[in-house]
């Protein structure tokens, strides 16, 4: 308790010796410091404001003084004084002042360090660039010896590079032409293979429509014949027998407008097949396009026979969501598949017999494996066709059923729209006597 009562005399007594003889009161180790012995003395004494001069005056004097030892110190003392009693603001400037000097007296230092390491460098360096030299003077002789060799090496390799390069310059002009030949000759037989599609194609149109224009010129001739004898006969003629012509004209007249409609169905598909990809594609929902085409297959074939039943299976994927594609094109191919697996397993229903247990069954399934990807397939447990009619399926013209039953271009148009209309794949696994599969895969 008497502490800061002893220190008092001894402050003043060292105070009036600074004053009277202007000697700094601190130098060196041990060194006194005056003002922050008062400061932390009349702290001690609860005076507030003579410690804060103090500390202050102290802080002043180091940094005139350029005591960089006593600075940081100071200012971390006004930092403590002014934060133990509140002033925050103060507190925090001389903070801010302390951890600045701080970084200045880092970077100093930093650079000091760097200038001690690059003085060593640079001796390190002198040094290896006498060792250098010397090295140098005796590759230098080294490199004479070799220069002889290598000028002669470089006209070695310059008139052998120059013979190479005038046989390459040779291999290319015949490459040239080579190319030249073979493009010529690829054009060519590009145009005979155009050349031998179109012949191949008008030959099938040729054909399928020749058929029932000659059924119709025949039945039209028969039908003239039959008009020709009802008006040489005598008009006592019996009625019975006018009756009779009348009926077979008519027949004629049916077979007429029956090969009439199926000349403009092929023509019609024809059509249909120069159109095929020229849509706008939409989001489109598969799994109501393909449920849609199963029930219209289904429901046009037992419009023709009503006694015919077929077991449906359906199984569509619920992540499918909505595909890019133009849903008329697409309907188009999904009820052309649809009717073609109803017609097939038709067709081995009044093969089999009754008692063999046999149920028409055509099943439509979606399924999206990747997200890239969707599926559709179409399966039966009809006819089923050989490996020679598969490789064939997807020709224009090439057909199955009966003469007068089919173009042959629904699965040709089905194929195109898939494949180059949406940038698909269609594809058909088939056993003959068990059934059919085909396959749709489209950009998901």
């Amino acid at each position: 308790m008497h502490a800061p009562a002893q220190a008092a005399p001894l402050l003043r007594r060292a105070q009036q010796l600074d004053d009277s003889l202007d000697l700094p009161m601190s130098s060196g180790p041990g060194e006194f410091e005056l003002d922050a012995t008062w400061a932390q003395y009349y702290a001690a004494q609860g005076n507030d404001r003579e410690a804060e001069q103090h500390w202050l005056l102290a802080y002043q004097k180091a940094t005139l003084a350029r005591l960089d030892r006593l600075r940081p110190k100071y200012l971390q003392e006004l930092a403590a004084f002014y934060d133990a009693r509140g002033q925050l603001v103060e507190a925090q400037r001389y903070s801010r002042a302390y951890i600045a000097l701080a970084d200045t007296f880092k970077a100093a230092q930093a650079a000091f360090n760097v200038a001690q390491y690059e003085a060593q460098r640079v001796e390190q360096a002198q040094s290896n660039q006498i060792n250098d030299l010397r090295q140098a003077q005796a590759v230098q002789t080294e490199r004479l010896r070799l220069r002889n060799w290598l000028l002669l090496g470089a006209l070695l390799v310059v008139a052998l590079v120059s013979g190479l390069g005038v046989f390459i310059y040779l291999q290319l002009q015949t490459n040239r032409r080579t190319l030249a030949q073979l493009r010529h000759t690829q054009s060519q037989l590009v145009q005979a293979e155009k050349m031998a599609f179109l012949g191949e194609l008008t030959a099938g149109i040729a054909h399928e429509l020749q058929n029932p224009l000659n059924f119709m010129k025949n039945f039209a001739e028969v039908s003239s014949g039959l008009v020709d004898n009802m008006n040489g006969k005598d008009p006592a003629r019996s009625k019975g027998l006018e009756q009779e012509i009348l009926s077979g004209l008519k027949q004629n007249l049916q077979q007429i407008s029956q090969h009439g409609q199926r000349a403009s169905s092929i023509i019609k598909g024809m059509l249909e097949h120069s159109r095929s990809g020229i849509g706008r594609r939409e989001p489109s929902d598969l799994n109501a396009l393909a449920d849609e085409s199963l029930t219209l297959a289904y429901q046009g074939l037992r419009t023709e026979d009503q006694a015919f039943e077929a077991q449906l299976n359906k199984e569509f994927d619920p992540r499918m969501g909505t595909v890019a594609a133009v849903p008329q094109d697409l309907g188009r191919v999904l009820l052309n598949l649809c009717t073609n697996a109803l017609h097939a397993v038709r067709q081995r229903q009044h093969e089999t017999r009754p008692d063999a247990g046999y149920v028409p069954t055509v099943d439509v399934s979606t399924r999206r494996p990747t997200g890239r990807t969707v599926e559709i397939r179409v399966r039966d447990n009809g006819t089923g066709m050989s490996a020679a009619v598969q490789a064939r399926i997807f020709e224009p013209f090439f057909t199955t059923k009966p003469a007068g039953q089919g173009t042959g271009l629904g699965l040709s148009l089905s194929y195109d729209i898939i494949t180059k209309g949406h940038g698909g794949t269609l594809t058909v696994e088939s056993r003959e006597g068990e059934g059919t599969e085909f396959l749709i895969v489209l950009p998901g």
